[in-house]
């Protein structure tokens, strides 16, 4: 079913829908905040939220209910958490909608719609959850208050897949640079701006914590001048993402300080892989995530490399019970 489809057959069973929740773990849950992003910013009437799992399992939204909308997303399906929470918004009366890239996993279970994504076969199949979940978004706001940049948007996605494929054909060497100036960094701060936010913050808890065990933190550019700037110093190594749209201003004012007081600083800009060239001003914000996530994953990969530290290697994830 497409993805019109679906909020399409929601809406014939729903007229009003007054609140949409999205849910899910570590890097799912980053893949679900550019759509979430979208809608706070756009709906004048809908309640938005966006939960870690567990979190909505045991401190459940009390507007969670037949009008309701809830996303839940995990790549292989079966995160326990994500699982539960499905049922538990099933269970509640929402229309709950599930996004993985196995349609015969655990939490399509109890889904009243499942959406199956891309992640293997290349760098921007890699970002066909975070774009399905950001389109649907767009879906819901369309249909149920409208959008008047839809079909803006549409034209973007569309024409996104091919900007990360473009843009990571020539990113090796870059790429390799950033993986040998860092490889033994004891701690690498990751930060950005607007929907770009937890593209920093999936890259610091999943790549670098998780799959390098290098020290990390992530925050905002936003909150950078409310205390984490205090940290910085001469070659402390950060990593800026930077977007082309109303954030950057924010961005730039990071940079400027990062560079005033000589940090270890890479960039990663949504402007040098020329986002604006396939995506319309009106709708950029929200493409950033997807461009820039696409193009970490060749820093990531480079970075495993120079460090001899496969992205696959872990010392306690799906080694033992916790």
């Amino acid at each position: 079913m497409e993805l019109n489809q679906i909020v399409t057959s929601i809406q014939s069973k729903q007229e009003a829908i007054q609140s949409v929740y999205f849910v899910g773990c570590g890097g799912s849950k980053a893949d679900l905040y550019p759509g979430f992003y979208f809608l706070r910013s756009n709906a004048k009437k809908l309640i938005v939220g966006h939960y870690t799992a567990n979190e909505f399992n045991y401190d459940t939204p009390a507007a969670v209910g037949e009008n309701s909308i809830v996303i839940t997303c995990s790549l292989g399906g079966n995160t326990p958490e994500t699982v539960k929470a499905t049922s538990l918004a099933k269970s509640l009366g929402a229309h709950v909608i599930a996004v993985t890239h196995e349609p015969e996993s655990p939490l399509t279970k109890d889904a009243d719609y499942v959406v199956t994504h891309g992640f293997f076969e290349s760098y921007s199949a890699k970002m066909d959850k975070m774009t399905k979940i950001l389109t649907l978004a767009v879906e819901i706001l369309n249909a149920f208050e409208g959008y008047d940049y839809y079909e803006q948007f549409m034209d973007g996605v569309e024409k996104i897949y091919g900007a990360i494929d473009e843009a990571t054909k020539l990113l090796v060497p870059q790429a390799k640079a950033f993986g040998e100036a860092y490889k033994d960094a004891p701690v690498i701060y990751v930060m950005s701006s607007g929907a770009t936010t937890e593209v920093a913050y999936s890259f610091s808890i999943c790549l670098l914590l998780e799959m390098q065990w290098v020290n990390s933190g992530s925050f905002s550019d936003g909150e950078f001048f409310h205390g984490p700037f205090e940290i910085v110093e001469k070659d402390k190594p950060f990593l800026l993402l930077m977007n082309d749209g109303k954030t950057r201003p924010m961005d730039s004012r990071a940079l400027d300080f990062l560079n005033r007081f000589e940090a270890k600083t890479t960039v990663v800009d949504a402007k040098d892989f020329g986002l604006a060239n396939y995506v319309s001003k009106e709708v950029i914000d929200y493409f950033n995530p997807i461009l820039i996530s696409g193009v970490l994953r060749v820093y990531a990969e480079q970075l495993a490399i120079a460090r001899k530290h496969p992205l696959t290697k872990r010392r306690y994830m799906w080694k033992l019970e916790y």
